[in-house]
C-alpha cells in the first residue's frame, strides 16, 4: 500500500533525488520548513521505506565502464522455478545492473555495463549464456545516450 504524502514530502523527495547529500538546513530551507520538523519527515519516509537508500551516481566512462548494452533474454520455459534460477543466478554478476522479468516478446531485459564490446562479449559467452534456464539472448547496442535518471516522477 502506499505512503501517502502531503506537499511537503512530495518537495522533500523531489530535492533529496536530485541532491542526496544535501544539508537538513538547505532541504528545510528548500521546501519551507524549520530544520527539527524537516529531519522529523525525512526520518518517517526513511522508516517508511519510501527513501529506499541513498547512493553515488558514478560516470561510468570515468572508471572504465563505458559500454552500456540493453540484453533481451528468453527462457527455457516460464516456469517458477526457471524463473527463480536465472534470478539468483542473474544477482551474482556486478555487470547486470538491472534486471526486469517481462510480458511480451522475451522473458527478461537486463541492463548491462562493461568496459567495451569485447568486455560485454566475454561476459555474454562464458556466464550469461551458461546460466541453465537461458534459452538465447540478444543484444541492443545503444547509440547515443539521450536521457538518463535516477529520479522517480513524483506527482
Amino acid at each position: 500500500m502506499p505512503f501517502i504524502l502531503d506537499r511537503i514530502d512530495r518537495r522533500i523527495l523531489s530535492v533529496l533525488q536530485r541532491d542526496g547529500r544535501i544539508s537538513n538546513v538547505d532541504l528545510a530551507k528548500e521546501v519551507g520548513l524549520s530544520p527539527s520538523p524537516c529531519l522529523r519527515r525525512v526520518r518517517l519516509l526513511e522508516e517508511a521505506g519510501v527513501i529506499d537508500r541513498y547512493i553515488a551516481v558514478v560516470n561510468p566512462a570515468k572508471v572504465g565502464a563505458s559500454l552500456t548494452v540493453f540484453v533481451r533474454v528468453w527462457f527455457t520455459t516460464q516456469d517458477a522455478q526457471v524463473t527463480l534460477q536465472f534470478g539468483e543466478a542473474i544477482r551474482r554478476f556486478p555487470e547486470v545492473t538491472e534486471c526486469y522479468l517481462t510480458t511480451g516478446e522475451c522473458d527478461a531485459i537486463l541492463r548491462v555495463v562493461t568496459a567495451d564490446l569485447h568486455s560485454y562479449w566475454r561476459f555474454q559467452a562464458d556466464h550469461l549464456t551458461r546460466i541453465p534456464s537461458v534459452l538465447s539472448v540478444k543484444t541492443d547496442v545503444p547509440m547515443e545516450t539521450l536521457k538518463r535518471s535516477f529520479e522517480v516522477p513524483i506527482t
